[in-house]
């Protein structure tokens, strides 16, 4: 997966981001998504039974499944020996760069002003997430895209269907999809058709195709 990591984020344009109080069934969450076109679900931290939950859904075959809000290098060798195919960080992690890096299992990493994005780039990720990014828009990305030009970022935090686009046409490789597509007491009650429906609203709002990279 990480030879083409990029390539796939950047085709495929949503990361599904699930903070929920339980998970009855994470394959069935899973596919629930994918059905309606969002084939990455990033599962945090503060997920009850993380582990389980990635375990499970890694020996199901699921595809796109990786651990968020990964503060350690111990947390990040838990999570990728639990299955986790990527690792989302919600600022600059040394600790699990490295530990992510000697598993050879790319890293989002979270950052948000153009000295952090280079603390990033400095330790070896594959792309960066802004976050905030409704702290300052989709007109952030733009600026960024100057110094950085080449760097794969992603918009998380406050992105809805209302404003995805203006993210992706301004330069971001892909958005974070949280509560509007994957909220908590939907989540934790299984209601999977209603997933799927929140998952195709949100992908239909994005442009025709994808940003250039």
């Amino acid at each position: 997966m990480t030879t083409d990591f990029l390539t796939r984020l950047s085709k495929d344009r949503v990361i599904a981001v699930v903070r929920a109080p339980e998970i009855p069934d994470s394959v069935a969450l899973c596919e629930a998504l994918r059905a309606g076109g969002i084939r990455w679900i990033e599962f945090t931290r503060t997920t009850p039974s993380l582990a389980a939950q990635l375990r499970r859904a890694v020996a199901d075959g699921q595809d796109g499944v990786g651990a968020g809000t990964v503060m350690t290098a111990d947390q990040a060798k838990e999570l990728i020996e639990a299955g986790a195919q990527y690792l989302v960080t919600p600022g600059c992690r040394p600790g699990v760069a490295e530990v992510a890096a000697a598993a050879g299992v790319p890293v989002v990493m979270g950052a948000l002003s153009p000295t952090e994005v280079g603390m990033a780039l400095d330790l070896g990720v594959d792309a960066v997430k802004i976050f905030p990014a409704r702290a300052f828009g989709p007109r952030h990305f733009r600026d960024l895209a100057g110094p950085f030009p080449d760097v794969p970022l992603v918009a998380s935090g406050g992105v809805n269907a209302d404003n995805a686009a203006s993210f992706l046409t301004a330069g971001a490789r892909a958005v974070c999809a949280g509560s509007e597509v994957v909220p908590p007491a939907v989540v934790a009650a299984g209601d999977w058709p209603e997933i799927t429906r929140r998952a195709r609203a949100f992908t239909h709002s994005l442009p025709a195709e994808p940003s250039p990279a």
